[in-house]
């Protein structure tokens, strides 16, 4: 009885909802509500022909980037400078640590394929330059850059171990068709994250270098290319993950192009103090593409009759993929926590490596819509920290099988004391959706958060109840102020 009184009084509100915006609409638009996003796109200055300055073959790729250099010196000091070459951002402050530290993907550990160090052939055929196998690679040298990566327009470029260009590649044709960067050089990359399609991010795999409508209403009904919004000044690419960094600093936002109150309706626009965004109008993540979930590495090394290979790899171990996956609700101000190497922790709890900071009291954080990686990866249980072990070459766990060697094997490198002894630790990694933006008449109507069977765990994001009966954020926060609680 109690369930159908509240499905009448969900049915009652949204008529009353629905008969609002009606009337809103028919009074039209405030003005100055809607406005031409597409001004606010860059116009991109067209490439240079490229084809009739390089007569002769390339013998390898810096040979190409000393060529790049006679005109373009300038641009590669630029380069130098920034996050796609060092792999690192500039210093800052981590919660929780007293020094600012640069950190990235060169030393950060993560919970898909855990860290760069020691596994650089491998890790490193994603830098954009030439030669990182080892610790020693020189950041300093201009030669190391790796143009092609990201200008290459032959759509024949690839490449291999420690960031070459892979084996047949036709260096020569490749530095004629240099241009703007197009989804075809960033999906290399980003599409492919942590080892394979759709391992790392829930809105980005292969399915988005040609999408339809549909799948990303921007890149699919648009057009638009991955360079229209992540805009680079000085070979400075805007845009950041959470997986790598604590702040909100170069980041990119849909008010870049849309104003703050987008909606026709005003009822609508309200929800925007407290959503993102994404949350209405991504309403589910791989949406053709199952992406992983999650990643076992305690079950790596065993002879199992498994062949899918998103089920279970000897080398890595087990796995969980997913598609059409219902996102993760939190609040998020813009900046996160971050596990660094050498962090103690409780093994007894799941360890977030970079949860979200905010919550329903801080009126700069909104509920994002997230994919989190859950898995469990390995761990010193006598220093309690997580370790990083040598996975690729001699010695590696991908070549003996054997945890132990891997991980003295990575000591001295990691700079992780090894006790001898190692488990298992249950990790949690955060990844806030932007991609695979649907088309508006997929964006999620009120009973889809309202209501029984509501996707939003209201209490859960510190409301008493869900607001349709009890209130939105600013009565939280002003009970908060008073010293009250909403509970």
């Amino acid at each position: 009885m109690q369930a159908k009184q509240s499905l009448l009084l969900v049915i009652l509100v949204l008529a009353v909802l629905g008969a609002t915006t009606v009337l809103v609409r028919l009074q039209g638009a405030p003005a100055g509500a809607r406005d031409d996003a597409w001004s606010r796109v860059p116009r991109h200055v067209a490439a240079v022909d490229h084809s009739r300055f390089f007569p002769e073959p390339f013998a390898d790729g810096r040979a190409v980037t000393r060529a790049c250099l006679e005109c373009h010196r300038e641009e590669a000091a630029d380069f130098m400078h920034t996050a796609h070459w060092k792999w690192t951002g500039d210093p800052v402050t981590v919660p929780g640590h007293a020094e600012p530290v640069a950190i990235g993907k060169k030393n950060l550990i993560n919970n898909f394929c855990i860290s760069v160090q020691t596994n650089w052939p491998k890790c490193t055929s994603c830098h954009a330059g030439y030669g990182w196998s080892d610790q020693d690679f020189d950041f300093d040298d201009a030669s190391g850059i790796d143009c092609l990566v990201c200008h290459d327009q032959s759509g024949t470029y690839r490449k291999g171990a420690s960031g070459e260009p892979a084996a047949g590649v036709d260096l020569l044709a490749s530095a004629r068709s240099v241009g703007l960067p197009d989804r075809t050089n960033c999906w290399v990359c980003h599409f492919n994250g942590g080892g394979g399609d759709a391992v790392k991010h829930g809105d980005l795999d292969q399915t988005m270098y040609f999408p339809t409508r549909d799948i990303d209403v921007h890149m699919g009904g648009l057009g638009l290319e991955c360079i229209d919004c992540h805009h680079a000044q000085e070979h400075r690419i805007p845009g950041r993950s959470m997986s790598v960094s604590v702040n909100d600093k170069a980041g990119i936002g849909c008010t870049d192009c849309h104003r703050e109150a987008p909606h026709e309706s005003e009822r609508l626009n309200a929800h925007v103090s407290a959503l993102a965004c994404q949350s209405c109008h991504i309403p589910e993540f791989a949406v053709r593409e199952a992406t992983k979930m999650y990643w076992d590495w305690s079950q790596a090394g065993q002879d199992l009759p498994i062949t899918d290979p998103h089920e279970y790899l000897k080398i890595k171990g087990r796995f969980r993929y997913e598609r059409d996956v219902v996102p993760e609700y939190y609040w998020y101000d813009g900046t996160a926590d971050r596990y660094l190497k050498g962090d103690r922790f409780d093994p007894a709890e799941v360890l977030s490596l970079n949860r979200p900071h905010g919550d329903i009291r801080e009126s700069e954080a909104r509920i994002w819509p997230f994919k989190v990686h859950r898995g469990k990866q390995i761990y010193d249980t006598e220093n309690q920290y997580l370790l990083i072990p040598k996975a690729v070459g001699p010695g590696g766990y991908w070549t003996d099988f054997d945890w132990d060697e891997a991980l003295t094997l990575a000591a001295p490198v990691t700079g992780l004391a090894y006790s001898g002894h190692y488990g298992w630790a249950r990790t949690a990694m955060y990844w806030p959706l932007s991609h695979m933006v649907a088309p508006k008449e997929r964006a999620l109507q009120c009973v889809d958060c309202h209501g029984p069977g509501g996707r939003m765990d209201w209490k859960a994001l510190g409301y008493a109840g869900d607001p349709y009966e009890v209130g939105g954020r600013n009565r939280e926060r002003l009970l908060s102020e008073k010293g009250g609680s909403a509970r």
